[in-house]
């Protein structure tokens, strides 16, 4: 087999659910080209994935017009792989109700080399929300989140919004993390309602771009960026510890005395078609996310 070889490769094809599959050891595990369309990733395992010492290959790698990752528990790359655990070049990407822990990024969304996908108007907003993501001690990239592109041709690069909300974001890393990296100028990042937690310092935001920072609950010693990069801050909470129910056992649901309850915003009326309506369910379900009239930050409802 080529080093590339994926379990699953959608070359061609409209209107594709895969749906509770358990993929791995392949080198990438999912796989999709430019003429696929309308692809749903429901529900997957999808993890020990990669070639040892290559970054070219990925537990997903995708690349369709519109998709939908919903539900999948990705964990980590084989070790000695350092590729990232979802990279996509779609339009219409919509990333929601997973759990995604370690490979080198989290999430690595950027440009793709095909003009139809580029001149679809979904190729400018990309939504990422319900999520956790976990980034461990000892993974490649200390940036949990890249979005823009990564050809070098910045005029191909996805040059629009990031809508980053009701995510946990949680990194055990003693030393630095970075929320987002945005690739250029021309990348914007609207980041609201998450939990973000670091065990070492957490840094939200590296390089170039436009961040809004706004109702999240962060550790007391964030700060803007590690090595560059502005953030427009709006009002957040602050503290040492989000509230989780048993953070050593990974679950990261709020306890009764977290400060994270009753806190989130109302979702603004340009995202009414991304409802927080649902959460993840460890592991590779989702449920109907509990509703009292006053959303918590966060991918998981307190109870």
């Amino acid at each position: 087999y080529r080093s590339n070889a994926a379990s699953i490769f959608v070359e061609e094809g409209t209107d594709l659910t895969l749906l509770g599959n358990t993929v791995h050891d392949s080198g990438n595990g999912i796989f999709t080209a430019a003429s696929s369309a309308n692809i749903r990733i429901l529900r997957n395992h999808i993890f020990d994935n990669g070639i040892e010492g290559s970054i070219y290959e990925h537990n997903t790698y995708t690349e369709s017009q519109g998709i939908l990752y919903e539900g999948n528990h990705l964990e980590g790359l084989r070790p000695g792989c350092g590729g990232n655990n979802l990279k996509d070049r779609s339009t219409g990407l919509v990333v929601r109700y997973n759990w995604i822990e370690d490979g080198n990024r989290q999430l690595d969304l950027v440009d793709t080399d095909h003009s139809e996908l580029r001149d679809d108007a979904r190729y400018n907003d990309t939504y990422v929300y319900g999520n956790v993501l976990v980034e461990g001690e000892g993974e490649g990239n200390s940036q949990m989140v890249h979005y823009g592109g990564d050809s070098g041709d910045t005029s191909w690069y996805r040059k629009g919004t990031l809508h980053f909300f009701h995510n946990t974001v949680v990194s055990t890393r003693s030393g630095n993390t970075t929320l987002v990296r945005l690739s250029s100028d021309g990348e914007a990042a609207d980041v609201f309602n998450n939990i973000i937690h670091a065990s070492g310092t957490m840094g939200i935001l590296d390089e170039d771009g436009t961040l809004d920072l706004a109702d999240n609950w962060l550790d007391s010693n964030w700060r803007d960026s590690h090595s560059g990069g502005s953030v427009n801050d709006g009002g957040n909470l602050e503290g040492s510890d989000p509230g989780f129910t048993d953070a050593g056992a990974q679950d990261f649901s709020l306890s009764a005395s977290s400060t994270c309850r009753d806190q989130a915003i109302a979702l603004p009326s340009s995202l009414a078609s991304h409802p927080i309506d649902e959460e993840y369910e460890p592991h590779q379900a989702v449920v109907t996310r509990p509703d009292d009239g006053s959303p918590d930050l966060g991918a998981l409802e307190g109870i």
